[in-house]
């Protein structure tokens, strides 16, 4: 029998998740041959397609509930992590008759779903997290954007910050399958130090001085939004503090972009904005309207590639939205 891990994709908190989550498995649970990994992203239309679910143990760590009962684990902490209000009521009915009460997990109260693992499993199974001090404390920095400044984000001298990079960033899809194994049994520079990762940091360097450049001639600040349109220069990912290392004093950013499999609206508040945290706009609620979501901080809404026009009307509306909340 075999164990599925799905992560959220080209995400450290992702990866960092379904590395801790086999380590909790393989120590705790057991019973299985082999792990294998299947990113997930944010995209219009369906997340999941039944036929990737196997038939053994299917686990989903940082992404979206699916009432699937070939899921066997899920744990996730964002705030909007149903798709419809049935998956939630599918989920609540479990955690009611205690069918899946240790089997799926659900706190939005965490920073990061990596220490809602590491948490859940070593209350509930024993397990021995001493050794995963360091990935849980930068899962959490990334997670929560805990940098200690907009140059720290952007500047990337950590190597959690250049795997960041790299995660989010690189093209191939076998980079993150193959950091999974490896973030729980190595420190995190000698993660760094594969040969395999050191070959992209070069090309992503350039490519993330790049977009400082393209973003910094297309940003503009106007009542506390940075807004911004990257769509006519597809890319698979960008720094997402770049914004705030431009413009310090924005309070909120929307940026339009486009990968190879949707046209993204990113929404975020400024993690060093020196507005009162009651008066910040919960971004989650915001996002989900149009079919998004994420955190009371950052969120997100996925598009088709080619329904640029409907992204970038959501993206006007927020705009005015955020300005006026200002």
């Amino acid at each position: 029998m075999n164990c599925r891990i799905f992560y959220h994709d080209k995400c450290f908190d992702g990866a960092c998740s379904a590395s801790v989550f086999t380590r909790f498995h393989r120590e705790c649970v057991g019973g299985v041959e082999r792990y294998d990994y299947h990113g997930l992203v944010h995209r219009a239309g369906a997340l999941f397609e039944e036929r990737d679910f196997v038939d053994g143990e299917n686990a989903i760590v940082d992404f979206k509930y699916s009432a699937s009962p070939k899921v066997t684990w899920w744990f996730d902490h964002h705030l909007s992590a149903f798709l419809t209000a049935e998956d939630q009521k599918d989920f609540e009915r479990g955690q009611e008759d205690g069918s899946q009460r240790l089997r799926k997990f659900y706190d939005p109260n965490y920073i990061s779903c990596t220490s809602l693992i590491a948490d859940i499993a070593r209350i509930n199974f024993g397990f021995d997290t001493t050794p995963l001090a360091e990935l849980i404390k930068w899962a959490n920095i990334v997670d929560g954007a805990k940098y200690e400044s907009a140059h720290a984000a952007v500047e990337m001298a950590a190597p959690a910050m250049k795997l960041t990079m790299a995660i989010e960033s690189s093209s191939d899809d076998n980079l993150v399958p193959r950091l999974i194994p490896l973030l729980t049994e190595m420190p995190l520079q000698k993660v760094l130090d594969q040969a395999f990762v050191q070959e992209l940091l070069g090309p992503l360097m350039e490519r993330h001085r790049a977009a400082i450049e393209l973003i910094g001639s297309r940003a503009t600040l106007d009542n506390g939004v940075i807004k911004f349109d990257i769509t006519d220069q597809p890319t698979e990912g960008y720094n997402k503090f770049i914004p705030y290392y431009l413009h310090p004093e924005g309070i909120y950013n929307v940026g339009l972009s486009k990968s190879s499999f949707r046209t993204k609206v990113a929404v975020g508040t400024n993690p060093w904005t020196t507005l009162p945290a009651e008066r910040l706009v919960n971004l989650a609620e915001i996002c989900e309207r149009y079919g998004g979501g994420g955190h009371a901080r950052v969120g997100a809404i996925s598009f088709p590639p080619d329904c640029e026009d409907e992204a970038r009307k959501a993206a006007g509306e927020i705009v005015a939205e955020l300005r006026s909340a200002k």
